[in-house]
C-alpha cells in the first residue's frame, strides 16, 4: 500500500465499516510507521479473470495491515469488497501478511475480529488462529474475539521447554 492507495482504501473502509471506520489520519500514520508496519492492497486484474495485481488504487478490492514487533505481530486491519467475496482475496491477503510476519521473525500473531463476522472468523480459523478471549464492546455494536496463531516453529520450541 502506498499513499496513492489511501483514497481508495478509505472508500472501502467507510463502506465496510461505517460504524468503526479508521480515519484517514490513522491510516496515514500507520503507513508512516515503516519500521513496525506493513500494509498491502489487492486490486482486481483484468475483468472476470479473478487475478490480483498490485498497483495504484484503481480497482482496489481489498487491503490488510501488519504490525510486527518480533516475536509478536498483529493483523491491524483486513477488508475485502463485498463484490469480491468468495474469490480468495481474503486468503491471499492473510497469507501475504503471515509470510511477511514470518520473514520478520514473528512467531505469535494476534488479531481482533467482530463477534458478528463469522466469515472472517472462519478464514482466520482455517489459517490456524484460535480464539483466546473476548473484548466486550470493542467495536460499536459488537464484541471482539481475540485470536492468536502460533507458528509451528514456535510451537516446537514451546514443547521443548
Amino acid at each position: 500500500m502506498t499513499t496513492e492507495d489511501v483514497p481508495a482504501v478509505m472508500d472501502l473502509e467507510r463502506a465496510l465499516f461505517p460504524l468503526d471506520a479508521w480515519s484517514e489520519g490513522m491510516l496515514r500514520d500507520e503507513l508512516a510507521e515503516t519500521a513496525t508496519r506493513h500494509y498491502v492492497v489487492a486490486e482486481a486484474g483484468s475483468p472476470g479473470s479473478g487475478d490480483l495485481e498490485t498497483g495504484s488504487g484503481a480497482g482496489l478490492v481489498g487491503y490488510a495491515g501488519l504490525r510486527f514487533v518480533p516475536p509478536e505481530g498483529d493483523v491491524q486491519t483486513m477488508a475485502v469488497a463485498e463484490t469480491a467475496w468468495g474469490r480468495g482475496i481474503g486468503r491471499a491477503l492473510l497469507a501475504e501478511l503471515l509470510a511477511l510476519a514470518e520473514a520478520r521473525g514473528v512467531t505469535h500473531m494476534f488479531l481482533e475480529v467482530r463477534s458478528d463476522n463469522p466469515r472472517a472468523q472462519d478464514l482466520y480459523t482455517r489459517f490456524g488462529f484460535e480464539a483466546i478471549g473476548v473484548r466486550r464492546g470493542y467495536y460499536k455494536g459488537a464484541d471482539a474475539i481475540v485470536m492468536r496463531r502460533v507458528a509451528e516453529k514456535a510451537m516446537g520450541e514451546e514443547n521443548d521447554e
